[in-house]
């Protein structure tokens, strides 16, 4: 049996280059105040040598662990099959990845869930947060700030956060996408249009609400029901709409999988999209806008590149970081208006 060749040690390295111990520190742990020649002598040594750094004594004196928290604030059941997770999710882990950073992803199920994700990111395991989807009574916000490390924020804040600090938080333009969603829809010269929101504990949903009534002005109440982000949402709101409203011409779906659910409803009545009934939805997800019966008209958001922004933004560090970020968002017209 062979035997494991000795891992290299900072020694070793040293040796190797002609310099001291201290200096390799320096330079395996980033800092400042050594001489571009030796530091290039201690890269070529580390790497003929094969040297890792070990990451437990580096973060003892960094106090850094390469690696950041992920905290979505649903249940596993509704991150696992919303694809805006998984987009979202995929944006982060790609910038986090090309920093050299390992994602720790915690969700939440209920109070006890908090607790524990705010004892853990106060127990100093991971270097900064990324938190969204939160519900305007989520308690974490509270429990991150008493937790005192870097935070991001995926999502106009709802809340105000006691310091008078600014709130960092990568957005879209919801209000904005919401309007062009049904100036779009009166273009087509509908007149009866509704609304199924999202879950208005969220500020993107309310934020879309306001933007449908920005173009639609007082809107008679009748025309607006109140979703959760999900098909079978989609689906019990659009009931209740063409029982109070039969003559509907037109809807604003608070995402695409709520009019995947609206539409579906609208083809068991006998409703033809769009000829009777026009739809449009909100994110652009591609395995649902390109599937559904007919294909959905949509605002479309950069969500992997939302979760991009959040992760380059925390990795920045708060000398850099702005209070918020809102992206723009634009209409994608298929045949469903």
């Amino acid at each position: 049996m062979s035997e494991i060749a000795p891992r290299p040690t900072l020694e070793a390295v040293a040796a190797r280059a002609g310099v001291s111990r201290a200096t390799v520190s320096r330079v395996v742990n980033g800092g400042d105040g050594v001489r571009e020649p030796l530091v290039e002598r201690v890269r070529r040594a580390v790497e003929e040598l094969g040297y890792v750094p070990n990451q437990a004594a580096r973060s003892l004196v960094t106090r850094r662990h390469d690696a950041i928290a992920v905290v979505v604030a649903e249940p596993e059941t509704r991150v696992f099959a919303d694809p805006f997770f998984a987009l979202q999710l995929r944006g982060i882990s790609k910038e986090l990845t090309a920093h050299d950073n390992q994602l720790v992803l915690l969700l939440t199920e209920g109070r006890d869930d908090h607790a524990r994700v705010g004892r853990y990111l106060a127990g100093g395991h991971v270097d900064g947060a990324l938190v969204f989807s939160l519900h305007l009574d989520d308690p974490l916000p509270g429990l991150i700030q008493r937790a005192g490390i870097p935070t991001v924020f995926g999502g106009r804040p709802g809340w105000r956060d006691g310091t008078g600090e600014e709130v960092v938080y990568v957005d879209s333009d919801n209000r904005g996408g919401a309007r062009d969603a049904v100036r779009h829809l009166v273009g087509l010269g509908r007149s009866r249009v509704a609304h199924i929101t999202g879950a208005l504990d969220q500020t993107s949903a309310v934020d879309r609400l306001e933007g449908f009534r920005d173009v639609m002005g007082d809107v008679d109440a009748r025309y607006v029901v109140e979703g959760d982000f999900t098909p079978a949402g989609g689906e019990r709101a659009m009931r209740e709409l063409l029982d109070r409203c039969p003559d509907v011409d037109a809807v604003f779906a608070a995402n695409d999988l709520t009019a995947s659910g609206a539409l579906r409803v609208l083809r068991e009545h006998g409703r033809r999209v769009p000829d009777d009934v026009a739809v449009i939805g909100f994110d652009d997800m591609l395995p649902i806008a390109e599937q559904t019966d007919p294909p959905l008209t949509t605002i479309r958001q950069d969500i992997e590149e939302m979760g991009r922004l959040m992760a380059r933004l925390l990795l920045k560090g708060p000398g850099d970081a702005m209070s918020g970020v809102v992206l723009p968002t634009t209409l994608v017209r298929r045949a469903s208006a």
